[in-house]
């Protein structure tokens, strides 16, 4: 992509330095807070932890607290958990040694994680482009879908981009200084450093690569050996490797089971990026609907997008006194997005492996409407923005209808109804973040008329405001509208998710359990293991599984020290005819398992229910 660089005074101008000093207001920072708070710390508490990458992840933090042991991740009572990097798991169970184990305390490091990357885009953008630069980027990814659908289940991709936006916000400051001081340099390869001990390789790889190509682009590259490049190798070592270290020491390869170096570079690294990871229990988002997504997750603010982008300064270089370059931040951001957006499309692909790319898209955005903001009401950029909010008016008015539509023909279901009975099912679908979408049938919809009648207004009236207000050449009010609409239609999300729950959660049965539950009494799940792992978080009983090895203990269980966890068939029945108290975990309404064998039913919820061989005392 190529764009003449700005010769109009109503065109982006370069940087200003950063060293420069501007007045540091308190409000954009309070109002980052507010913001946060209203979003964030509100749906903290609720609903419970789901099943899945949820709550195994947040056992493995639970489970690193009980043993004291800070290198080796555990799941199920104490089976190696070795496919994932230790930070967001240190700082949860962090969490749980200062605030007890509760559903809270498990959102606690990502919700932080957020405020502190919020702040961390406020400071980048300030930098490049000014004060309500900064302001902007930071409002458009506090608000934006994304990045709030993301942090409902606990997965380290909000960390990610929190590093890399230091990394960048330390490059900047780098390419500013004749010989950047050692604070900088040492401090880029610690924000590398804990990046990688927080995703693993891509840490690395992702910084690396925008900063390569960012030089490369400026024709810079003789920049990298200003940035003390052996003491800075030395300062990510002594931070990265310890724990891999440690690691490979107390998981050896033993036997036929091959050890941690290769399960976690291997499989885990290059395999799972080849898609040949095994086991492969994962599927891959179509390339379309990959990048489509990407608009999705920066909603509303996506419509600003294409003029943010267009106007990019591409120059080549510009030097500023001395050795030092004058920066272009938004040729940064760009590559900062597309560089992680390029690399995932050549890979297996989830919806969420886009989320370390939007703060780079925000701040593209926010630059441009601090610009928009700027000029003069008969500039081209105040036009093309009231075309935008324009295009969004009527996406809105469509969803609007869409809505309406959906709650004319459907019906609020009797109360004490499981959601689970309006669903369809589509196991198929699964593997994928959102899977369970698929499920919903117009008659599950009549659960959702609440949210989805505020949802449909506030859209309707939040696109509708901000383009009137863009239409008076008032566009700081129009973004605020955005932004106060975006607070209910993310309340709206809350509270359907909170609603939805049931159906991705078995909490409401593992309370059920414990109250059932004897010690040497077994818990059997029909199925993976993680299908139904939030029993084991809530309860802390181990669980066995009725299926083939694979998923997330395929690998732990064939440690020598790892209990038997899997179960066939034969060894299934056997267990259920024998003295011994059996609890299975189904999904299924007539579990193949038990077609001519007696049950007891101790709770049903969601669609699943809890199985016992043995008549229950009530």
């Amino acid at each position: 992509m190529t764009v003449p660089v700005p010769q109009s005074a109503t065109e982006i101008a370069p940087a200003p330095s950063l060293t420069q000093k501007t007045n540091s207001g308190i409000v954009p920072i309070l109002i980052i807070l507010a913001l946060w708070g209203a979003i964030y710390v509100a749906g903290m508490f609720s609903p419970p932890l789901l099943d899945d990458a949820d709550s195994v992840h947040a056992e493995a933090a639970r489970e690193m607290l009980l043993s004291h042991d800070w290198v080796t991740l555990h799941i199920n009572n104490g089976i190696r958990y070795l496919e994932k990097a230790p930070l967001m798991y240190w700082s949860v169970a962090s969490s749980y040694a200062l605030f007890g184990v509760s559903d809270w305390s498990t959102r606690l490091p990502l919700i932080i994680g957020v405020l502190l990357l919020l702040y961390v885009t406020y400071a980048l953008g300030r930098r490049s482009y000014g004060e309500r630069g900064g302001f902007y980027s930071a409002l458009v990814l506090g608000t934006s879908l994304g990045p709030y659908l993301f942090t409902r289940f606990l997965i380290p991709e909000v960390l990610v981009a929190l590093w890399l936006g230091l990394t960048f916000l330390l490059f900047l400051r780098s390419l500013q200084e004749d010989l950047p001081s050692l604070l900088t340099c040492w401090g880029l390869a610690a924000t590398c450093a804990l990046n990688v001990l927080t995703k693993g390789l891509i840490g690395l790889v992702f910084p690396a690569g925008v900063i390569l190509l960012y030089l490369l682009f400026t024709q810079n590259l003789r920049r990298l050996l200003r940035l003390r490049l052996l003491s800075s190798t030395c300062v990510f070592l002594a931070i990265a490797a310890p724990w891999h270290i440690f690691a490979a020491i107390r998981n050896p390869s033993q036997g036929h089971v091959r050890g941690f170096l290769w399960f976690y570079f291997v499989n885990e690294h290059f395999l799972r990026y080849l898609n040949k990871r095994v086991p492969r229990d994962y599927d891959t988002v179509p390339l379309i609907v990959y990048w489509t997504l990407v608009l999705v997750w920066i909603v509303p603010w996506f419509v600003f997008l294409p003029q943010a982008v267009k106007n990019v300064a591409m120059r080549r270089r510009e030097p500023g006194p001395g050795l030092r370059q004058q920066p272009n931040p938004g040729l940064l951001f760009l590559l900062w997005a597309l560089v992680i957006l390029v690399f995932f499309s050549f890979s297996t692909r989830q919806e969420y492996y886009t989320i370390p790319a939007l703060p780079g898209l925000a701040l593209l955005i926010g630059g441009w409407l601090q610009r928009e903001e700027e000029v003069k009401a008969a500039d081209s950029d105040r036009r093309s923005g009231q075309i935008s909010s324009l295009i969004l008016f009527v996406i809105g008015t469509l969803a609007f209808v869409t809505g309406v539509i959906f709650l004319l023909l459907s019906q609020v279901p009797v109360r004490g109804t499981d959601l689970a009975d309006l669903l369809s099912k589509n196991p198929q679908d699964y593997a994928l973040s959102f899977g369970h979408f698929f499920d919903l049938t117009p008659q599950a919809i009549g659960a959702f008329h609440g949210p989805l009648l505020v949802f449909s207004l506030a859209l309707l009236l939040g696109t509708g405001l901000n383009w009137i207000l863009r239409r008076r050449s008032n566009p700081a009010s129009g973004n605020l509208g955005l932004a106060v609409m975006m607070i209910v239609l993310l309340a709206c999300v809350h509270s359907a998710f909170v609603t939805f729950s049931p159906i991705l959660s078995s909490k409401q049965l593992a309370d059920s359990l414990k109250k059932t539950y004897r010690s040497g009494d077994l818990v059997i799940v029909d199925g993976l293991y993680e299908n139904a792992s939030t029993l084991n978080f809530y309860t802390g009983i181990p669980l066995r599984s009725l299926h083939a090895p694979a998923g997330n203990l395929w690998f732990g269980s064939k440690f020598p020290d790892a209990p038997p966890i899997f179960e066939g068939e034969s060894s299934f029945r056997a267990l259920w005819e024998s003295e011994k108290r059996v609890f299975l975990w189904t999904d299924q309404a007539e579990p193949k398992a038990l077609a001519a064998e007696k049950s007891y039913l101790v709770a049903h919820s969601g669609g699943k229910s809890i199985l016992t061989n043995r008549p229950v005392d009530r």
